[in-house]
């Protein structure tokens, strides 16, 4: 599993569909990679080292575009499927192609205002799990965001939902280290700061 053939499975898709697609450029490569579909206004997703940890993962991306599709009638803010081509998922040459992690990093900003992205981890679950997923994000102030939601980030109803994502998001670095060795060393510090400490508290 290569990032050449995911883009090339991602390409081949949108030409058997009549999607021009003349140069397409790597957006991103980490636990999925995205690629823009230049010139055609898509973006696709091939689920890399997400599809390692799971039997299915056309299955999941399938339940995700039922919930996006669902959402995005009702008005809520979230980016649709593309209307070029059927939203899939399509299986290409080994790979799931195509359009619950509640954390700024899947929100893109658009004239819009900000939409929210990528809903391949939603399942059935208590609200506390995205509150924990939002208060644990280095990329803003996740207590203070927590506050403005109304919620009391010591709260200890929260720790085992913290504590479950730090286990999570540590067990998908080090597999995202087989797939891609440039983050081992991160993997490394991630698994190192868990093993001090498992509880996911961060302050």
């Amino acid at each position: 599993m290569t990032t050449a053939s995911a883009v090339a499975a991602a390409v081949a898709v949108a030409r058997a569909h009549g999607v021009r697609v003349a140069e397409p450029v790597l957006l991103h490569d980490s636990f999925n990679l995205r690629v823009h579909l230049r010139p055609a206004p898509v973006v696709a997703r091939v689920p890399t080292v997400t599809a390692m940890g799971r039997d299915r993962p056309d299955e999941v991306l399938r339940r995700e575009l039922e919930v996006v599709s669902h959402l995005h009638r009702a008005g809520a803010p979230v980016v649709p499927p593309s209307d070029l081509l059927p939203p899939g998922p399509h299986l290409r040459d080994g790979f799931a192609v195509m359009h619950g992690d509640a954390h700024p990093g899947n929100l893109l900003a658009t004239p819009r205002g900000l939409l929210w992205n990528d809903f391949e981890e939603c399942m059935t679950a208590p609200v506390a799990w995205d509150l924990a997923v939002l208060g644990r994000t280095l990329r803003l102030d996740g207590r203070a965001a927590l506050r403005a939601y109304g919620v009391d980030p010591d709260d200890p109803a929260l720790a085992v939902f913290r504590a479950a994502r730090a286990l999570q998001g540590t067990l998908w670095q080090l597999v995202r280290a087989q797939r891609l060795p440039r983050h081992e060393a991160e993997a490394a510090r991630a698994l190192d700061a868990w093993l001090r400490d498992p509880s996911g508290a961060r302050r």
